[in-house]
């Protein structure tokens, strides 16, 4: 990611990668360690990306997003908002409430956070992007205080739509995001 962003140019089309991970947990820049409570053996490693600690693994949906923000007018907070009110449209077509919170980044349904955002943005062009929990084994999250916040609960789609497969939500998703982008043109 780093390298694709350092080596665009105006015209470079901007990138979308729908991904798993295996078990990880990525710490932010500025990320404070003590919210990394007892990682066990799920490595973990440091991000370049905004933010505090979260966990990666199967079941949940990465995006990064490779987007030339000058492309579409947007600063770091209406970017934000962006992919924040994608997540939460992406939850009303299941019939799920999902809100935002100024103060943390992210979508919560019912208090629960369910997408995290961690975003790097040089130059005017971001990359790494979210992560939204589809149907995953949650237990890791225990283990830290996810974004730096203690006793933070998560939850993830498959709560709600039982069955839900990543797959699909990627493809909803992305195809959300290039629309909003495209609309910002």
């Amino acid at each position: 990611m780093r390298d694709f962003s350092r080596a665009r140019v105006a015209t470079t089309p901007d990138e979308i990668w729908l991904l798993e991970h295996s078990p990880v947990y990525s710490m932010g820049l500025n990320a404070d360690a003590s919210h990394l409570l007892s990682p066990g053996e799920i490595p973990v490693v440091q991000s370049d990306r905004g933010g505090q600690v979260t966990y990666h693994g199967p079941g949940q949906l990465v995006m990064y997003t490779l987007i030339d923000l000058s492309r579409y007018k947007l600063g770091v907070r209406e970017y934000v908002h962006l992919l924040e009110q994608n997540v939460i449209d992406l939850l009303a077509e299941y019939g799920i409430a999902g809100e935002r919170r100024e103060s943390a980044p992210g979508v919560y349904v019912d208090g629960a956070k369910i997408a995290s955002l961690g975003l790097k943005v040089r130059q005017g062009r971001c990359y790494h992007g979210l992560s939204l929990n589809v149907d995953m084994d949650l237990t890791p999250f225990s283990f830290i205080n996810p974004c730096g916040y203690a006793g933070l609960r998560v939850c993830q789609l498959a709560d709600f739509v039982p069955g839900v497969e990543v797959d699909s939500v990627a493809e909803r998703l992305a195809s959300s995001l290039i629309r909003s982008l495209e609309d910002q043109l």
